[in-house]
């Protein structure tokens, strides 16, 4: 079991920087493939980006390529996304999710936090 709560959402302007946090607890977290996805209103759950348990391989999605970074400390069960030159198509609930692999599919992660709400003005 892994449960998770994200942190650092916020309003921010077009260009700006936010750094959101998921904090996990649960033994299999180090274990743990994890996702950042976002969901615009109106729209469909989306990847963004992915890590796999070491930290060595990370996957993004197009859009946000270049843009974000994820990041993960196992000795202090988190995980990170440093989101750059915020866009007003940015603007989201963000999760993060935890699964047994990286993958893109949001079907693929059996645990989510609650979300939090980045919002990015023109």
């Amino acid at each position: 079991q892994v449960q998770l709560v994200e942190s650092g959402g916020g309003l921010v302007q077009a260009g700006g920087s936010l750094r959101l946090s998921c904090a996990a607890s649960g033994r299999t977290f180090s274990n743990s493939a994890m996702g950042w996805f976002r969901q615009a209103p109106g729209k469909e759950r989306e990847f963004a980006a992915g890590i796999n348990w070491s930290g060595i391989t990370t996957y993004y999605a197009d859009s946000v390529k270049g843009r974000f970074t994820i990041s993960r400390d196992n000795a202090k069960n988190t995980v990170y996304l440093q989101m750059n030159s915020l866009k007003p198509e940015d603007t989201a609930v963000y999760y993060c999710a935890a699964g047994s692999a990286l993958r893109t599919s949001r079907y693929e992660y059996n645990y989510w936090g609650q979300g939090t709400q980045v919002t990015v003005s023109s």
